[in-house]
């Protein structure tokens, strides 16, 4: 698992971060169009708890892309069907040649949000957590490429963001009832995200980790870090001096099993 946050961004002021952002996204359009020609399958998932920004990095990354070779998924609460057959409706969401699917949420909800609320089973959660690292090698033949991205937010940040929502009239109902409960249960999560690491994050498929409670330094880390992971044609990225440097320093080995 490696944790990501970029010294280089930690100063940025808003027109700073808009140039920045402008200059990443035409290179994620550069990213599109080598996915398109190549006929890549690529999957970015997203997780992190209630506030961290998922759906916020993800609306950066896809904003100027071709609409037609994308998709976005976020399936909410899983009905019955769904639930049952877990790994089948992912199965079916994966991207097809020349697309790019981003998973607001993924298949790992069920080895943190729902073990920590109880909205599955332990036998559901020991059977997720026993077949996930086969059933990703397996999407690995098909030809997904599966980048994981992980947003750390600290408890006085989440704290903090929840009392913003609360007490803006355009941004209240983002603030629900189960958010709540979820942040009453932190140190649960927190066992269960670990669990995750050690055990999901793989050779093959790691797990990355990037720091989030500066929402502009983790939207740029995670275009930075994604654009980083892909030689496409046409690549201009500039690398931060630190970069190779923070990788080292954060680097933790989760090996999986």
């Amino acid at each position: 698992m490696k944790i990501f946050n970029v010294q280089q961004y930690e100063k940025l002021n808003k027109l700073a971060y808009e140039e920045e952002v402008r200059r990443l996204q035409v290179e994620f359009l550069k990213l599109q169009e080598w996915v398109i020609t190549e006929k890549r399958r690529l999957a970015f998932v997203f997780e992190g708890r209630d506030a961290a920004g998922k759906t916020g990095v993800i609306n950066v990354m896809k904003e100027n892309l071709i609409p037609k070779h994308i998709r976005y998924i976020n399936i909410g609460v899983p009905d019955r069907t769904k639930s049952k057959h877990w790994f089948q409706t992912y199965q079916d969401l994966m991207p097809k040649e020349g697309e790019i699917v981003f998973f607001d949420r993924s298949w790992y909800t069920r080895a943190t949000v729902e073990i920590t609320m109880g909205y599955c089973k332990k036998k559901q959660y020991r059977k997720f957590m026993n077949k996930v690292n086969g059933w990703e090698r397996k999407l690995s033949k098909k030809g997904i490429e599966l980048k994981k991205i992980y947003l750390s937010l600290s408890q006085n940040e989440q704290d903090r963001r929840f009392r913003a929502r609360q007490n803006d009239p355009l941004k209240y109902w983002k603030l629900t009832e189960h958010d709540l409960r979820m942040a009453k249960k932190w140190d649960i999560y927190s066992f269960f995200k670990t669990q995750m690491f050690e055990r999901t994050s793989t050779i093959l498929f790691p797990w990355s980790v990037i720091k989030a409670d500066n929402k502009m330094i983790a939207r740029l880390s995670a275009l930075q870090f994604i654009l980083n992971e892909f030689n496409y044609p046409g690549k201009k990225l500039r690398v931060p001096p630190d970069w190779t440097s923070k990788i080292q320093n954060y680097q933790i080995s989760f090996r999986g099993i």
